[in-house]
């Protein structure tokens, strides 16, 4: 008797439950991540100034070897995705312009400052997504934007919000891509207050005037961000969940929905079909909340397959971004990376190799019995060594290696930066 090899094997293991293995890692090989660039210098940017005021951010851990220029930054995102299969995205935050050493203004940044990392995603031949940053910035110290009362200090914002449509829209017509061009403001009140109608107002009027202008969906796609809460606005945030599910609704946006922006029992996996129907398309932003908007590097939990499967099952590939959004600097940053994104697509093979029509039919005829028995069995399939397969198959490191060169390029290149 002829021995099957385990991949044979565990081909036919999913085909005898109505799964064409090979099919979905060849749908995996098409779908692309959008990793974060501020994971790998704690959100710090290269304007030249220190802190973060008015962010409503926190990173913590000393982890050494934080990038500290665009050139060493480049250096850690070409090690990540040496280490993760497929073909992905990188996602910047206007912050990380190459301003040559010289201070510019937010609202006078332009695509300029953007040209080398735009030459540099061609050459990896990768996307650019893009997000305005509105914290980091002696006029968001006081925790307020796009709603500030002040309505110089709105001005500038929504200048600056307009700048970054503009370079957004360069970078996607370069480069061959829509570019996701992604707004979060930090807007809020740490304590209860008196009016919560006039900031929603002025966040209206401050994002219609962004908006004003249209530009090619074949080279920028525009998406708003809501938020439960952040550090100084505990009570109130300007731009909840339900705010912003309406303005990208009546304005035909794309919804971002942060897997840490929720309450702690709240996931993203059920409002992705809720959504969907009404808005032009969703981004999601996935991370990991820890009792509160923490942002741990993405694990392979129950959350995350949940929205994996949502994304699979309703088969909205081209209507759905899938980026990261985490920063742990107490971790090796490139390794967070990695992690973090290996997760995600494991969490997407796992949902495409899911039997959905047979599911599907068990749950049409009323046996709620059998559709959760298969669901049980589901996850003990050899998943792993399909895994293993589809990273061979991109010349990158399985189960095993991957952590040798992480301690390599620590040891001979992120420890020697002081």
């Amino acid at each position: 008797m002829k021995l099957e090899s385990p991949l044979d094997w565990a081909i036919d293991q999913f085909a005898e439950i109505g799964v064409d293995a090979e099919l979905a890692l060849r749908k995996l090989s098409g779908l692309a991540i959008s990793i974060h660039c501020w994971q790998g210098d704690d959100v710090q940017g290269f304007e030249g100034g220190s802190g973060i005021p008015g962010s409503g951010l926190a990173v913590t851990g000393n982890h050494p070897g934080r990038a500290r220029s665009i050139d060493e930054l480049w250096n850690d995102l070409e090690k990540a995705l040496s280490l993760i299969p497929g073909k992905h995205r990188i996602n910047l935050h206007a912050s990380y312009g190459d301003f040559r050493g010289k201070p510019v203004e937010r609202d006078q940044i332009c695509a300029d400052h953007f040209d080398a990392w735009i030459d540099w995603a061609k050459t990896l031949g990768v996307g650019l997504d893009f997000n305005p940053t509105f914290f980091g910035h002696p006029l968001a110290a006081d925790g307020w934007t796009l709603a500030h009362r002040d309505s110089s200090i709105r001005k500038f914002w929504i200048d600056h919000g307009m700048a970054c449509r503009e370079i957004a829209k360069v970078m996607g017509q370069r480069i061959g891509s829509p570019c996701m061009n992604n707004i979060w403001v930090p807007d809020g009140y740490k304590d209860t207050p008196a009016d919560r109608h006039s900031p929603r107002q002025r966040l209206t009027e401050s994002l219609d005037h962004i908006f004003s202008k249209d530009f090619d969906p074949g080279h920028i796609l525009d998406s708003v961000e809501s938020k439960l809460f952040g550090i100084g606005s505990e009570s109130y945030v300007v731009g909840s969940h339900e705010f912003y599910l309406g303005y990208a609704i009546t304005r035909r946006k794309y919804l971002c929905l942060d897997a840490g922006h929720y309450h702690p029992t709240e996931t993203i996996a059920d409002k992705i079909s809720s959504i969907a129907p009404y808005v032009p398309g969703l981004l999601l932003h996935v991370s990991r909340g820890v009792r509160w908007d923490s942002d741990h590097v993405v694990s392979l939990n129950d959350d995350l397959l949940e929205t994996a499967r949502e994304i699979c099952r309703g088969a909205r590939f081209d209507s759905t971004r899938i980026g990261l959004d985490f920063f742990d600097a107490s971790l090796n940053r490139v390794a967070a990376w990695v992690i973090g994104t290996r997760n995600m697509l494991k969490a997407l093979m796992m949902a495409l190799l899911e039997p959905g029509s047979r599911l599907e039919q068990l749950e049409m005829l009323g046996d709620f019995t059998g559709r959760l028995a298969l669901m049980e069995e589901m996850k003990l399939m050899p998943y792993g060594v399909l895994w293993e397969h589809y990273c061979r198959c991109n010349n990158v490191p399985g189960r095993n290696g991957w952590m040798d060169e992480i301690r390599s390029y620590e040891k001979g290149v992120m420890n020697l930066r002081h």
